[in-house]
């Protein structure tokens, strides 16, 4: 066999049929995770952005009836503790408006509000995630089946030949090790993604809460000074 025919296109075309299919999921795969990865990291990057942005703007002095109505005029387009703020201080106005004495029942129906709608935030920040997670798990299986199965093809082959030499069995474990290259190929990048978003997630999840329970704080204050 002439060397020029071990070359790395060679070898995938050549491959068995079944080992070519597991390829191409493979690097259908791949080419999906590489697409979350760069739709996730522009997301995280903009929640991260908008929400310093917004905490500089609440923590300026800014009057809270003043920014929710800002917040209002462009309602379709809040997202992360715009959306919390939002949320929260809507639900706040319309206890209070309704005459209702009990403080407690006004923060704790202002906190869920703001609860519902940071469940809403967290999950839209980890969409797509367990994909991540699953093509990250799921390749190198899927790759190591694609070169057990090659392997096992090309054993089969040979055990028809007598005099079987390295130049006969080389191409054909070549093939077949393709295969885990590329399920290493499209998991470990899968990988790595899905552990450093998960970590920002977390970190925007902690940012989200800690904003709720400062406003609430500020609300509860509000209350009080207006029943004194």
């Amino acid at each position: 066999m002439e060397p020029t025919q071990l070359s790395f296109t060679n070898l995938i075309f050549e491959a068995s049929p079944l080992v070519q299919i597991v390829m191409l999921i493979l690097l259908s795969m791949s080419i999906a995770s590489w697409a979350i990865i760069v739709q996730r990291t522009r997301l995280l990057r903009e929640a991260r952005s908008t929400s310093e942005q917004f905490e500089e703007r609440f923590w300026s002095g800014i009057d809270l009836n003043r920014l929710y109505q800002e917040c209002s005029s462009r309602r379709d387009e809040l997202s992360g503790l715009e959306q919390i703020f939002f949320s929260g201080f809507k639900e706040f106005a319309r206890l209070h408006n309704t005459g209702l004495r009990s403080q407690e029942m006004v923060m704790d129906g202002t906190y869920r509000a703001m609860r519902v709608s940071l469940s809403r935030e967290v999950d839209d920040l980890e969409t797509s995630l367990p994909v991540l997670a699953t093509i990250g798990s799921i390749s190198p299986y899927i790759g190591l089946f694609g070169t057990v199965w090659g392997i096992m093809h090309a054993f089969v082959a040979l055990a028809a030949v007598k005099n079987a030499t390295l130049a006969m069995v080389a191409p054909p474990i070549a093939e077949a090790l393709i295969a885990t290259a590329m399920g290493l190929f499209a998991a470990i990048p899968a990988v790595v993604a899905f552990n450093r978003f998960s970590t920002k997630v977390e970190k925007l999840e902690n940012a989200y809460i800690n904003f709720m329970d400062e406003f609430s704080t500020i609300l509860n204050r509000q209350l009080v000074n207006k029943g004194e």
